[in-house]
């Protein structure tokens, strides 16, 4: 059997797993302010983060 590190060869992982991936191991969270996983309220608190760590989003946009 040979051996790949994650991302060079073998099965892909797909979007989720890697947030989850990333989450896990490295503490970062990515987050799309349109999941249906999310209530109102997550999704509120999403958004009101992000403008504060990077300011309003374009017109045009969810949200």
């Amino acid at each position: 059997m040979r051996w790949h590190p994650p991302g060079y060869g073998g099965e892909r992982r797909g979007p989720d797993q890697f947030k989850r991936d990333g989450w896990r191991e490295t503490g970062l969270f990515a987050v799309s302010i349109d999941d249906d996983r999310l209530t109102w309220a997550e999704r509120e608190l999403v958004r009101q983060l992000g403008e504060k760590l990077y300011g309003k989003r374009k017109k045009g946009k969810t949200g």
